[in-house]
């Protein structure tokens, strides 16, 4: 998925949940006996989704009305409807917001239904442990993915060089933005990956520091965040990324990503976007590791939970909401139908179903999960309340800051730090 979601817009969304808490206010019942959906994503998802849908209601279910947006339209609106009373009956969740949607009894746990109308007799115990939130399960998870980069493979070719893979580390960068420019590939080597986090997650993890600790603190300090700045600057500064003004494209949906623009030919994304990538993309791509911080260092992947579904705290249709999730990650018909585009199905009967059937493009993310070798460590705690501000509203301004020269690294990671933790304790306090 794609990190980026304006402040002012992420703000909104954040006051509108916490409203929704103060006043006690719980979403809507579905109108005449429909449920109702919402996820984010791209049109190919939203086509495999209803395919889904149209099933559910053919095999005897209630008939489902979705709605899907972008990732930066998603979150605020989301927030908007729990606020107003309004949230669908089933929400798609992210990891690093099913913390707070849980303290705030925005989504509800599922555990009652587990055996009965919800079956996850086979997943994957990590998959089912990364929707719990002390000790109870808030979300359901649709795939095991992983942070990778897309590549356009054409514009590496015509650049005369190999492809990055499992060796390729952060000091390489240089070399191969070179032989871009002088071969004239009409665009850079790499996208501005300063503001992205699951970039600094990887950098960080290969560090043997984290994101957040297990009691939601800050994984690292002003020294870590500095060096990260500079790292960034650096490849600004040499040309072998794209400048701030193109980055700054970057807004949100797929068709804005550096890549679908031309801009650059690998960007920071996930494992199981490949096929949405390619969905906008003449040009054949493919998708590799994050880079290593130096030869031989620990990789810095896991296998997280793509996403989840989630049921509303406040539905009436829980029982029925339950229904059609063990439905979408266990009937045959459906998982032949949805493939692994929201990652490898966290089901072994699912796999199972699903490992004959896929595709060239689909069986590279499938083999790219099961192949990271020395690159995957274990999952990270879940993120704290507050994640979500700090990845796509505090980084984003603050690598942006630096990318205009509007700040340096020096300032900017102090500064950087500082303000997540103060977001962090702000959190903590409400």
């Amino acid at each position: 998925m794609n990190y980026r979601i304006d402040r002012r817009a992420f703000l909104m969304g954040s006051t509108a949940l916490m409203a929704a808490a103060a006043a006690g206010i719980r979403p809507a019942l579905a109108q005449a006996g429909n449920l109702r959906l919402t996820f984010w994503g791209s049109q190919a998802r939203a086509d495999l989704t209803y395919k889904a849908t149209d099933l559910f209601a053919k095999a005897g279910g209630a008939a489902i009305d979705g709605e899907f947006l972008a990732w930066n339209d998603y979150w605020p609106k989301l927030a908007t409807q729990t606020a107003g009373g309004n949230a669908p009956d089933i929400i798609q969740m992210d990891y690093r917001y099913i913390v707070e949607y849980a303290a705030r009894n925005a989504i509800a746990p599922l555990d009652e239904f587990v055996g009965k109308a919800l079956n996850i007799s086979d997943f994957d115990q990590d998959q089912v442990d990364g929707g719990k939130v002390n000790g109870k399960l808030y979300g359901v998870s649709l795939g095991a993915n992983s942070v990778a980069m897309a590549v356009n493979t054409a514009a590496f070719k015509k650049a005369g060089i190999d492809l990055p893979g499992k060796d390729t580390t952060y000091d390489d960068f240089p070399k191969i933005g070179e032989a871009f420019d002088k071969a004239g590939v009409g665009m850079k080597a790499f996208q501005d990956g300063s503001g992205v986090e699951p970039a600094l997650e990887n950098w960080l993890r290969q560090r043997n520091k984290a994101l957040y600790t297990a009691d939601g603190k800050l994984g690292f300090d002003e020294k870590d965040m500095t060096e990260w700045f500079n790292l960034w600057k650096g490849f600004r500064d040499a040309g072998i990324i794209v400048s701030p003004e193109d980055q700054a494209l970057d807004t949100g949906p797929l068709e804005n990503t550096m890549l679908a623009l031309g801009k650059a030919a690998s960007i920071f994304t996930n494992s199981n976007q490949l096929v949405a990538h390619q969905a906008i993309l003449k040009d054949p791509l493919t998708i590799t590791n994050y880079p290593r911080i130096k030869p031989g260092a620990t990789g810095g992947h896991y296998r997280k939970p793509s996403m989840f579904w989630s049921v509303a705290g406040g539905s009436k249709n829980k029982e029925e909401a339950a229904k059609f999730i063990s439905f979408f990650v266990n009937d045959p018909e459906a998982v032949k139908a949805l493939g692994i585009e929201r990652g490898v199905d966290a089901s072994k009967a699912a796999r199972e179903i699903v490992a004959p059937m896929l595709d060239a493009l689909n069986k590279v993310s499938l083999d790219f999960v099961g192949n990271l070798g020395d690159l995957v460590g274990p999952i990270p705690p879940t993120p704290p309340t507050a994640a979500g501000e700090i990845d796509i509203s505090l980084l984003l301004s603050t690598s942006q800051e630096v990318a205009f020269g509007q700040s340096s690294p020096e300032d900017a990671g102090p500064a950087f730090v500082k303000a997540a933790n103060e977001i962090l304790a702000r959190s903590a306090t409400k």
